[in-house]
């Protein structure tokens, strides 16, 4: 099967001077493409060529078996559609104005709407849940709600690609989950391509179907983003030396407290996290233990503890994981216990906890 969208040695730069070279991307229709790097890789300059905002330095971007460069404007303007962060001049407009001119590439000579183009604007803002500030002066709204107008902006448009840069970062957590379904839903129900850059590498992970990585003077990587979110990856990618990114599970982490830790934590089944960061807060070192290595607690234990005493997922937990534990414990001046009660398969950790009450070790429940 072809490809609907992609792009054969594309150069991207300024004034005609490369800054990305041989960028290759394939997507088939309904696909989310999602740009990640640090700030300054490029994310942007690379959107607005594929736009046509910026002249490519090299190669060529196709729709189909179409050039883009081929095109005309209306005609682009009816396949893509773009949302970037700069501000529209839209005095004396309401959410409903702004939304509308998504409708233009399809009105005649006069600007006017018809009842199609009317009936297009209302289903868009439902779509992104603007329609209760539609009446509003759209100078006068949150950047949050601004970016989701601007959304059925581009929504109106009908667009077979629409190119989004940095979308979520206005947006508290409740929008930006409803605007990512939003855009799921736009490549469900009409097939639309979606190509975009984020800061928010959990979220990106979990919409895109492919990432595209960049560092500022070529591409890094282009794959799914299990093949891009492996071990490591990411903190050579951002250049993270103060804390740390679990590629796994998505979760970032301050830099562990240094000193010599004088805590135990008992935890497992996800009761540590919390635990381990406020201790992080407080500095305050800490060792943890016993947890499988696939325990919703072991990737912040990995990050945030001085040491953590691990054992293999769906085995017996081995008679010197429990002593390696112990010896620890012997160090420390108190132990915490995120639990009161062990099941089945936590008797290692209730175990622990005998052991710190019968040598006398200040405990702290959780």
């Amino acid at each position: 099967m072809g490809y609907y969208f992609r792009t054969k040695q594309m150069s991207v730069g300024y004034q005609g001077k490369p800054l990305i070279r041989d960028i290759g991307i394939e997507l088939q229709k309904g696909e989310i493409l999602t740009i990640i790097g640090p700030n300054g890789a490029g994310k942007t300059t690379i959107l607005k060529s594929i736009a046509r905002q910026l002249p490519l330095t090299g190669g060529a971007v196709y729709l189909g078996s179409q050039d883009l460069v081929q095109m005309s404007g209306k005609e682009l303007s009816r396949k893509m559609s773009v949302v970037f962060t700069e501000k529209l001049k839209t005095e004396w407009m309401t959410c409903e104005d702004v939304a509308a001119t998504g409708r233009y590439p399809y009105t005649g000579r006069f600007g006017l709407l018809s009842e199609t183009d009317l009936e297009v604007v209302r289903e868009a803002m439902e779509l992104v849940q603007v329609t209760d500030i539609k009446d509003k002066d759209f100078t006068r709204i949150s950047d949050g709600q601004r970016q989701r107008v601007m959304l059925a902006r581009a929504i109106c448009q009908e667009p077979e690609v629409i190119i989004l840069d940095e979308p979520t970062s206005f947006l508290d957590v409740k929008y930006k989950l409803e605007f990512l379904s939003a855009l799921q839903e736009l490549r469900r129900k009409k097939k639309m391509t979606v190509i975009m850059s984020m800061h928010e590498l959990e979220l990106a992970e979990r919409v895109s179907d492919w990432i595209l990585c960049v560092n500022g003077e070529y591409v890094e990587r282009f794959g799914r983003p299990e093949d891009v979110f492996q071990a490591g990856y990411m903190k050579e990618l951002f250049g993270i030396e103060s804390g740390s990114f679990e590629e796994e599970s998505g979760t970032m982490e301050l830099q562990a407290a240094a000193g010599e830790p004088e805590i135990f934590v008992i935890a497992g089944g996800g009761t540590g996290r919390r635990v381990y960061r406020r201790l992080q807060r407080q500095q305050k070192a800490f060792m943890t233990g016993i947890l499988y290595d696939n325990d919703l607690d072991y990737p912040a234990a990995r990050a945030l503890a001085a040491e953590t005493v691990a054992a293999e997922a769906f085995e017996p937990i081995p008679e010197e994981r429990i002593r390696e534990a112990k010896t620890k414990i012997d160090r420390c001046k108190c132990v915490i216990s995120c639990r009161r009660a062990f099941k089945s398969l936590e008797k290692a950790n209730e175990e622990l906890l005998d052991y710190a009450k019968r040598t006398g070790k200040q405990i702290e429940f959780l």
